[in-house]
């Protein structure tokens, strides 16, 4: 064959693998749009863990620091409790019964603005207008028949979704009014109940805690299985507290406090975990970037912020291989050919996902996941193979160097950084955009083997591939077309919407330029790896505290 001929079947393959990528990337671009679109209605799982936070806040109230065995003075016992006052405030607040309620009342009002959404989408599928929900709080639907046209699927799930909606909304009321009668206000509390409609549990139970706060109180039939079936946490005490009182049955209480005493002690070594230890590390990262900004500010090009802050990577390669490498090595097998043969290799055999147990899940989660990152680094591999031996400064591995530091201290900066834009972004989306799909089974996930295998993979696996891949492979890539602040940037962005929720795109992105910004510096993937890996521990850490409780 002549080098003419050669030259015409090189050219009339490259001309179908581009053809092939302009497909994907249209598909690509169109499922990543649909992914974010769907997760714009889906709710954060941040308002669920504010709130888990909340009821151990209540729980560490009511812990005493008294020793029922020692002997000291009463006025050594006074003094222990008003240090125990201070400390206790400090640590928790010292409202932090008005606190709980505004956040209840936060969420009640996102789960009314999600009731709203869902009964404006039941429009279509009933003849005649959908009423609003009624001033007594439960939603009403005009009893006409469904048009042809409808969709029975799509409008069961809106029903469901409505009917856990209205659910949660009566199950908020039941909390808000203990908050509320705690406080002293009694006829706010009994108003709030009051507002029961609903034909499951929370009804009888809000007339259960009616009576109990009640003047004079009434204890009404089965009142303490009310109680116990439809309240947790510090809400079943404090409700059973109550009727105890009424009932006179002190031995009962006695037992209730010491338990709760047990429970309190406890949310307060949890409430350490996951807020004191992260708050003294985010003000430890404040200060870090503080001195860092002033060392710029006073040195120059000399700090260490500024080190290879415009030197770029030598890249061989050009656009298209970037592009290939995104479209084929990520998209193309972790969204379409890894689920697609995933899907008929369970469908062969006749297993349901939905029907997995928590460790069947965490596996399953590990197990396609690092499928996912092997074909995308073999693609990676594959597409680079012609341009090696590569540069020395590209994928590096530098274990004698000061890798540890670059990625602590990058981890302690992340924090501020992240929790400032994560407070703007709750703004912005009110509690909706999504969430990652393993953070909820992370959190509802207490069992040990599965949280081992959720570490493996949140904390091992996912560093490892993402940092190879975005901060390896693409921000160095993109330097040949942009300066070092603008390949951060746009790698940074890219790696926040391949998690493709909408909610974390923002939070995502301040982390992802973070990671670059050490990865540009160190010239070492250990580093970022480090920082990603304290990063997603530090989250299933929390999630684990917070599921326990």
């Amino acid at each position: 064959m002549t080098n003419k001929q050669n030259a015409c079947v090189l050219g009339g393959s490259m001309t179908i693998k581009r053809l092939v990528l302009i497909v994907l990337t249209i598909f690509a671009i169109a499922r990543i749009g649909l992914s974010l679109v769907e997760s714009w209605g889906q709710p954060q799982i941040q308002t669920s863990l504010e709130l888990r936070q909340t009821n151990l806040v209540l729980h560490g109230w009511e812990w005493k620091n008294t020793n029922p065995d020692s002997a000291a003075p009463e006025q050594s016992n006074q003094e222990s409790k008003v240090d125990w006052t201070v400390a206790r405030n400090a640590l928790i607040g010292a409202e932090p019964f008005q606190s709980a309620q505004k956040q209840y009342e936060t969420a009640r009002q996102l789960a009314q603005t999600n009731q709203s959404k869902v009964l404006t989408k039941l429009q279509k599928f009933s003849i005649g207008k959908v009423t609003t929900p009624n001033d007594r709080g439960q939603s009403q639907l005009p009893a006409t028949p469904l048009t042809q046209n409808a969709y029975p699927s799509e409008q069961q799930q809106l029903q469901e979704s409505l009917s856990d909606i209205e659910q949660l909304i009566a199950r908020l009321d039941l909390r808000i009014g203990i908050l509320q009668a705690q406080q002293g206000k009694t006829d706010a509390a009994i108003e709030t109940w009051d507002k029961q409609t609903y034909s499951n549990g929370s009804l009888e139970t809000a007339g259960v805690l009616m009576g109990l706060w009640s003047e004079p109180p009434l204890v009404l039939p089965d009142a303490e299985q009310k109680i116990e079936q439809n309240l947790d946490n510090w809400f079943r005490y404090r409700a059973l507290s109550q009727l105890y009182q009424v009932q006179q049955r002190q031995s009962d209480l006695l037992s209730l406090q010491t338990q709760e005493q047990e429970t309190a002690e406890q949310a307060i070594v949890k409430l350490f975990v996951i807020a004191v230890i992260p708050g003294f590390n985010t003000l430890l990262g404040l200060i870090i970037l503080v001195c860092l900004v002033g060392q710029l500010l006073f040195q120059g090009k000399q700090s260490l912020i500024a080190t290879n802050h415009n030197v770029p990577w030598k890249t061989a390669w050009d656009g298209e291989i970037i592009w290939q490498v995104l479209i084929f090595g990520f998209f193309a097998i972790g969204q379409l050919l890894l689920p697609l043969l995933i899907g008929l290799s369970l469908g062969i055999v006749g297993i349901n996902p939905g029907n997995f147990t928590v460790q069947m899940s965490a596996f399953y989660v590990l197990l396609t996941y690092l499928i996912m990152a092997f074909g995308g680094l073999l693609v990676m591999y594959l597409s680079i193979k012609p341009f090696l031996p590569l540069p020395e400064d590209w994928f590096s591995f530098k274990w004698r160097s000061n890798w540890i530091v670059w990625g602590v201290g990058g981890y302690l900066i992340a924090l501020p950084l992240v929790i400032v834009v994560s407070l703007i972004n709750q703004q912005l989306w009110q509690g909706n955009g999504g969430s990652n799909p393993l953070l909820p089974l992370a959190l509802e996930g207490q069992d040990s083997i599965a949280l081992t295998i959720f570490f493996l993979t949140a904390a091992v696996a996912a560093p490892v591939f993402e940092e190879i891949i975005f901060r390896g492979f693409l921000l160095p890539s993109l330097t040949r077309y942009l300066p070092v602040w603008g390949a951060i940037a746009l790698s940074s962005l890219i790696f926040a919407i391949a998690h493709l929720s909408l909610s974390e795109v923002l939070p995502l992105a301040t982390l992802g330029i973070v990671l670059g910004f050490v990865y540009t510096r160190s010239r070492n993937l250990l580093a970022p790896m480090l920082l990603h890996s304290l990063w997603n521990s530090g989250t299933l850490l929390s999630l684990f505290v917070l599921g326990s409780s």
